[in-house]
């Protein structure tokens, strides 16, 4: 059996990706991998955070039951029922986050990090160094958030929307909260939650009736932290629901569609059988493949993902199509000269793509030789040779034959 040309020999790191492409393509694994695992996981962290958290500020509701305004922070019980607090708004938090994970929005992919990353902390400061269950899917998840970063990539208006209502949420829960805790410090004074509704509206949004007023420290203070978290909360909501709308749409205006360069992939030139039967053999072993074309062909034979309009010629037109990040640039031209030039052009782009050039006519082999492409196909050169050899009665050898349709550089 004909052995391949050393070149051409993957190593271990493609072996491994082709299995991957292959496992990719027979478990669907684009569908479903991994923001499904991952979400179920973050939302499973959510769940057992909330648990873990609500016993003991269960134990603290006699306190609550008898809340009432003070004039100083301090003096206020709501203190020591503060400790469950971070790790029950953390497990609501990771349960809306496990959504935006499912759609794989970046937004969500960052927040769940954090969250995942101040949880770990939580529960190593509280339990110390033992490694409990729920330490252990924290530290998965963190891993796999770390290890996926690249598939948590959509910035959509869904997402921002879903960032804006909970920080607006929590931002109202902060406010409404500290105004009645502190309630003694204003005046008049809140003594009711709708007013502290009232109030912490009216603040949020700047207008300031100036019928409630300020008069303790602690009470200025916190005003101050409601005027600034609101102006932050509300410039930070808007740029995110605006923002990803609007550069969608100026960059699909002015630029276009743009598609994302392909990296360990085989650019395939040409718009004759020989392209059209390589890219078919390559997909169907689950192999990454680039068509490049001077302009549009008459019959889509590849997926119009997989196409691009560019002179092969051009250096600038291999490094669009990625020629620099490619395992290997076929010239298959019907044009023996172009493919000569195809390979020039590789070579002046450099990186690690391996050359191959197809010749037509066998009086172009030895020009082509003098390119040194790493390697020469000639079918059209063996099909006339072999069709000799069989009308004459000549012996065919596999091994010669291979040899012939195949030259390797030297």
């Amino acid at each position: 059996m004909h052995r391949l040309p050393p070149l051409f020999r993957p190593n271990f790191w493609q072996r491994l990706r082709r299995s991957w492409c292959r496992a990719q393509v027979a478990l669907r694994l684009e569908q479903w991998f991994p923001q499904i695992p991952l979400a179920l996981a973050v939302g499973v962290l959510g769940i057992l955070n909330i648990l873990d958290g609500l016993p003991r500020l269960s134990r603290f509701f006699p306190e609550l039951s008898i809340l009432a305004p003070v004039t100083v922070l301090s003096h206020s019980p709501v203190l020591r029922v503060l400790g469950a607090v971070p790790e029950l708004v953390a497990g609501v938090v990771l349960l809306f986050m496990s959504i935006g994970l499912l759609f794989r929005s970046r937004f969500s992919w960052a927040v769940t990090l954090l969250l995942a990353a101040a949880t770990l902390v939580l529960l190593l400061h509280h339990y110390g160094l033992v490694w409990s269950g729920i330490a252990v899917l924290n530290g998965v998840i963190l891993i796999g958030l770390l290890l996926f970063h690249r598939s948590f990539s959509r910035s959509s208006v869904a997402a921002g929307t879903l960032f804006a209502a909970i920080s607006i949420l929590l931002l109202l829960g902060y406010a409404v909260f500290g105004s009645y805790v502190l309630g003694k410090g204003f005046t008049p004074p809140i003594t009711n939650l709708v007013t502290a509704l009232y109030f912490s509206v009216v603040t949020m949004s700047t207008v300031g009736y100036g019928d409630i007023t300020p008069h303790s420290q602690d009470a200025r203070l916190f005003v101050v932290s409601i005027i600034i978290l609101g102006i932050t909360v509300f410039a930070t909501s808007i740029s995110t629901v605006i923002v990803p709308l609007v550069n969608g749409r100026m960059n699909r205006l002015l630029m276009g569609e743009k598609k994302p360069m392909k990296q360990n992939h085989y650019l395939i030139i040409g718009d004759n059988a020989l392209a059209n039967n390589t890219y078919r053999e390559l997909k169907a072993r689950h192999l990454p493949a680039i068509v490049l074309l001077p302009g549009q062909p008459q019959s889509m034979w590849m997926d119009p993902e997989d196409l691009l309009m560019g002179d092969a010629t051009e250096v600038e037109a291999l490094k669009k199509a990625g020629g620099g990040q490619a395992l290997a640039i076929l010239a298959l031209r019907l044009d023996d000269s172009e493919n000569a030039f195809i390979v020039l052009a590789a070579k002046e782009l450099g990186g690690r793509a391996r050359t191959v050039a197809a010749v037509k006519d066998g009086k172009n082999m030895e020009r082509m030789r003098r390119v040194e492409p790493d390697l020469i196909i000639a079918p059209e050169v063996l099909g006339g040779e072999l069709l000799a050899m069989t009308l004459s009665g000549e012996s065919l050898d596999g091994e010669a034959m291979m040899s012939r349709m195949f030259s390797a550089k030297a």
